[in-house]
């Protein structure tokens, strides 16, 4: 059991480290070999373009940094949350709960590296139909941070866990 538990945890910083270079490899591409910054924007499909957008803030434009203090403090801020989830991912038993957890470091990562690089979060994946848009403009960083997120939630609050025969408590039957 240890052994598969372990196993788990490498692959989720497999995962991880994966995710980190996806986002940062699809961010590259729309910087510079498709100049999506000076265009601002491609149509690809009825319900997706390519349009820029720099996020000085975190998620749905909160905390914006608008001074090099306050950038660096969210920098900071966003590492120490990210130091948080290593630790839980590497504490948690659950398969399901430490792939979760990948979603979440390997897309906090490189929306880190982001800000600290450029001073705001390049995103570019734009969902929508017609003029409705039920997203921000979003990337692949913070697509899987919501899906580790969303996973997490679900096993929270709708699965139940067998409970195995090492984590029985003292006094159960």
């Amino acid at each position: 059991m240890i052994e598969a538990v372990s196993k788990y945890r490498i692959a989720g910083l497999v995962v991880a480290f994966l995710i980190f270079i996806i986002d940062q490899f699809t961010k590259y591409m729309v910087m510079f070999p498709l100049d999506l910054k000076a265009k601002g924007q491609i149509e690809l499909l009825p319900f997706f373009n390519l349009t820029w957008a720099e996020n000085y803030g975190v998620s749905m434009g909160f905390l914006t940094a608008s001074t090099d203090f306050q950038r660096w403090a969210l920098v900071a801020l966003t590492g120490l949350i990210a130091v948080a989830v290593l630790i839980w991912m590497w504490r948690e038993k659950a398969k399901w709960d430490i792939i979760a957890l990948s979603f979440v470091l390997g897309g906090a990562m490189g929306n880190i590296l982001d800000r600290a690089r450029l001073g705001y979060v390049a995103d570019f994946a734009d969902l929508h139909i017609g003029g409705f848009r039920p997203f921000l403009i979003f990337n692949v960083a913070d697509a899987c941070i919501s899906i580790g997120v969303v996973i997490l939630l679900a096993r929270a609050l709708l699965i139940r866990e067998k409970p195995d025969e090492d984590n029985i408590q003292l006094g159960d039957s």
